[in-house]
């Protein structure tokens, strides 16, 4: 990876922790505490939340920051706040599931929600195999060095660790970005975060029997080589073992099955 690119991305990641603050962190607890709540289900939708001062005395926390974070659970589209009501649970049709938290939310149980996690690999099946098409098409040379050296981290740190995991990221946010196409980009969040959070999922119970690692090199090989057609192939194939890696990993489920 170039000085340039080392340079920008430091200074960006910088800037993010530059501006979390203690009470920044408190509030995400607190919605992050409530939200796995609603998704998973103990605060259905047409639910309202406990009142403000009851839920605040319960997990000790000011009124104030509790209203925080009701407001951005209301920003993430689970609730609603009206007079006289109080904080309703909205439809599910409602909620931004592509939103990173809330995705991370999903994965707060040790058995998350089958429909959504479907709906996270149906997503990903159909966007990242054309966008590796298209990343295969337009990539450029630093493309190419972001998405080797997100490659390299994988390697040598695994996707055990966090370093390894943010390298996974790394790449398949590089990908997204080499489409040159702003719409495909701006799903890289919500994409990235799910890539994250069923892999850490899928190491809660055991190591994979295999090195995923060298899927993503056969979609890296494919783009460096501008072979759209072998990209999409290959990028199809990741996302489909993934799937199976993450069916293997639930409780109660014969790895035999999800094959």
């Amino acid at each position: 990876m170039s000085k340039t690119i080392r340079e920008s991305e430091a200074v960006s990641r910088a800037q993010k922790i530059a501006r979390t603050t203690p009470l920044d962190r408190l509030h995400r607890d607190i919605a992050r505490e409530i939200g796995a709540a609603i998704v998973g289900g103990t605060y259905p939708p047409g639910s309202v939340l406990p009142g403000e001062l009851a839920e605040s005395e319960r997990l000790n926390v000011s009124r104030a920051a509790y209203r925080e974070a009701v407001r951005t659970l209301a920003s993430k589209g689970l609730v609603e706040s009206r007079p006289k009501i109080g904080t309703r649970v909205t439809s599910r049709r409602s909620w931004n599931l592509l939103d990173p938290e809330v995705v991370g939310w999903f994965f707060a149980r040790a058995n998350p929600d089958q429909s959504f996690l479907r709906g996270l690999f149906e997503l990903r099946s159909i966007v990242e195999p054309a966008a590796a098409a298209l990343a295969a098409e337009r990539r450029d040379d630093a493309d190419i060095e972001r998405m080797h050296a997100a490659l390299e981290g994988m390697k040598a740190h695994s996707l055990a660790s966090e370093l390894g995991q943010q390298a996974d990221r790394n790449f398949h946010e590089a990908i997204l970005r080499a489409t040159r196409n702003e719409v495909l980009e701006s799903l890289s969040a919500g994409v990235t975060a799910a890539v994250l959070w069923t892999t850490l999922f899928k190491y809660r119970v055991r190591d994979l029997p295999r090195d995923p690692v060298a899927d993503h090199l056969l979609v890296f090989n494919a783009i460096n080589a501008g072979d759209a057609v072998e990209a999409e192939h290959a990028m199809r194939k990741l996302v489909r073992l993934a799937l199976r890696d993450t069916q293997e990993s639930m409780p109660g489920v014969d790895p035999e099955d999800a094959r």
